[in-house]
């Protein structure tokens, strides 16, 4: 068995509000290979992109994580790093050569008083050592990689003169700059059109299979999920609910929020004219957890003497985890 080149622990990132304690990620664990994808997906705020942020360790104040463990393996092999116990220098030259995000929203995570390119050589020439004319080589490089047209013009341009695609492109480039070799794409194809969004994908997966990156794919796309990720993780407020191969979760999902997930996605096999199953209610506030199971006060599959008072442990079964009592770990 190959080992992961990150492992996440039971990991918790917590937000100190006016209304007390916030837990944003509540224990969530899952691992990512070389060469491969997992996919992240849940309905908003149900704490993806804070999950993404803390294995980074870019949450922002009054937010920290709490505990758990972020495991990243060297590339020369050896025993794995636990990012939470490295110092902010130590980090800092983790994020980029090692990990990488791309943001979910481009036009708000670039700086509209630089160029595309100055702010694509920041980072080049922080870990790279390189000199200024190198730097901009390497980013028009970059630029012409994830297809961007004209990049010897365009690295001089501004990122509100790009359209949203080539933001998004542009994004990428700056998170490859310096060969990571984990990608974290949060939310990638968001507020594009179905034919950018395509082509976003479809650069994802060739940049994958060219460079053998570890990609986290987080999206509330199911879609997206089932084209291009090899694993899912399915979160609901903080927790990873539902985890396992892709083919077994589409196939034969355990967990009644995972299923209720799969029935809301559009099908050409669909009556004409029927309205889409939808998902009762929405997720509760953080700060106003629900007893027992979060899940509970929309689950159609609930035991109520049981769901509405304990909270179900993590069980494994046939490789995937699971949190229900309909699938072991009942008292």
């Amino acid at each position: 068995m190959v080992d992961p080149i990150l492992s996440i622990r039971d990991l918790h990132t917590e937000f100190v509000a006016n209304e007390g304690i916030i837990r944003a990620v509540d224990g969530v664990s899952f691992d990512v290979f070389q060469g491969r994808t997992l996919g992240v997906v849940g309905e908003s705020g149900c704490g993806k992109s804070v999950t993404a942020r803390s294995i980074l360790g870019i949450v922002e104040k009054p937010g920290r994580v709490t505990g758990g463990q972020i495991l990243l393996r060297p590339e020369t092999g050896g025993e794995a790093v636990d990012l939470l116990q490295l110092g902010p220098k130590a980090m800092r030259a983790i994020r980029g050569p090692e990990i990488a995000l791309v943001f979910q929203e481009p036009m708000a995570s670039f700086s509209q008083y630089y160029t595309i390119g100055n702010q694509i050589m920041e980072g080049i020439r922080l870990h790279l050592k390189l000199s200024a004319r190198a730097a901009r080589d390497r980013a028009i490089e970059l630029l012409d990689m994830v297809g961007v047209p004209q990049p010897a013009r365009r690295v001089d341009e501004y990122p509100f003169q790009l359209s949203g695609g080539l933001r998004q492109r542009v994004m990428i480039a700056m998170a490859l700059a310096c060969d990571p070799r984990v990608l974290i794409a949060d939310e990638p194809t968001t507020a594009l059109d179905v034919t950018t969004q395509a082509q976003i994908l479809d650069l994802l997966r060739e940049l994958q299979q060219k460079q053998g990156l570890a990609l986290i794919l987080i999206t509330h796309d199911m879609g997206v999920i089932a084209e291009m990720a090899h694993d899912v993780a399915v979160m609901y407020l903080g927790r990873a609910v539902e985890t396992g191969p892709v083919s077994e979760i589409f196939t034969a999902p355990k967990h009644p929020y995972t299923r209720a997930l799969l029935r809301s996605i559009p099908t050409v096999m669909a009556k004409p004219r029927t309205r889409l199953p939808t998902i009762e209610g929405s997720i509760p506030h953080p700060s106003n957890r629900p007893a027992g199971c979060a899940y509970n006060p929309r689950c159609l599959e609930l035991i109520d003497d049981l769901c509405r008072v304990q909270e179900p442990p993590e069980t494994g079964m046939a490789g995937r985890r699971i949190r229900c009592f309909l699938h072991g770990g009942r008292p």
